[in-house]
């Protein structure tokens, strides 16, 4: 799994016109699922997510977790974080899992994601065409792959 995080000041996930997620204060979460990945992979993940210390603390040294703030989370599937570019330039998506694969594992990354900050996850549609808006606060954005956990 891939995860680019921005922390936000505020975010929302527009569809088709209707706003389907909304955050204040928290991060936006780009989700990217391999085929290889796991629930080992996601819990790990999840973990590292929630308990990132990249907001700042009266210092203003980046100190403070998303639970330390009260912080929500706007999850949105992006499988083209596994986007290969070695040859030619249109992009290939070949490693990104099929949505028989992502779907649930991006289920369960919303419950628990839900768990994990005792706070309902926003999202977006899994495979929408999604309009993200949003303020980056800092700017603040740090990328995690679960393949690069050793």
């Amino acid at each position: 799994m891939r995860a680019v995080i921005q922390r936000v000041s505020e975010a929302k996930c527009v569809v088709e016109g209707d706003k389907t997620g909304e955050i204040a204060n928290g991060y936006v979460v780009l989700l990217g699922i391999c085929a290889e990945d796991t629930t080992e992979d996601l819990k790990w993940l999840a973990q590292k997510i929630v308990n990132l210390r990249i907001f700042n603390d009266d210092a203003g040294l980046m100190n403070k977790s998303l639970k330390d703030i009260d912080g929500s989370i706007l999850l949105i599937s992006q499988f083209t974080l596994f986007a290969q570019t070695k040859k030619g330039n249109r992009p290939s998506f070949i490693t990104a899992a099929k949505p028989d694969i992502a779907i649930p594992l991006y289920e369960r990354m919303i419950v628990e994601l839900t768990e994990l900050t005792g706070k309902k996850t926003q999202t977006g549609i899994f495979g929408a065409d999604m309009k993200i808006h949003l303020i980056n606060d800092g700017p603040v954005t740090i990328t995690i792959d679960t393949k690069n956990r050793a």
